[in-house]
């Protein structure tokens, strides 16, 4: 049995369009106090998403120790800051504020669990650079992206309208939406095959 410990419907969606059969599980961790915790013994942002995927990962393999369990999170770090969902439209716009005209990186991590133990992870970072837009853009993006852009760390979706709002993006397009999908298969591939069938 084949399980995504998450809720994030773009890492769902993937997985779908990659022709995997599987069941959610989300996993119940407290990801802030983790973050926390790392960042005060010196981790980065990349460090803190491959933690994350692993806490997931290793909580729901607990509940479910027979299952292959995929673990995975993003973080966004902007400078030595890592910035997260915004909880409401006043916070989306005050992320986006802080994102106009500058480079930030989007760093994805990943874990797989086979019977309880921690077989393989990866980290993937990319690379992203905001235009300096107006706020009248920026407005326009948000009223387009609607409650879709709370979702998303950073505040915007780069699969969606928010793409306006990009001067370069640099990476791995699956890495982006939160999965390095590419590499997940290749460790299915080593390590659960029967997924793939």
């Amino acid at each position: 049995m084949l399980i995504l410990a998450s809720r994030s419907p773009t890492r769902k969606a993937l997985l779908e369009q990659a022709g995997l059969e599987f069941s959610l599980v989300p996993a119940e961790i407290d990801e802030r106090l983790l973050e926390t915790e790392a960042i005060e013994a010196g981790a980065d942002g990349r460090d803190v998403a491959l933690l994350l995927a692993r806490r997931k990962a290793e909580a729901v393999a607990a509940r479910h120790p027979n299952a292959i369990v995929i673990g995975a999170d993003q973080t966004l770090g902007l400078g030595p800051a890592l910035l997260h969902k915004p909880a409401d439209r006043a916070a989306a716009i005050d992320q986006l504020e802080r994102l106009r005209g500058k480079t930030h990186r989007l760093h994805a991590g990943v874990a797989l669990v086979c019977k309880g133990e921690l077989v393989w992870s990866d980290v993937d970072t990319a690379e992203l650079t905001m235009r300096d837009f107006s706020p009248a853009e920026r407005d326009d993006v948000l009223a387009r992206e609607g409650g879709a852009a709370l979702t998303s760390v950073g505040g915007y979706r780069l699969e969606g309208p928010s793409i306006r709002l990009f001067e370069t993006v640099s990476g791995d397009y699956f890495t982006i939406l939160g999965l390095p999908l590419l590499s997940l298969l290749a460790a299915l591939r080593s390590f659960a095959p029967e997924t793939l069938q």
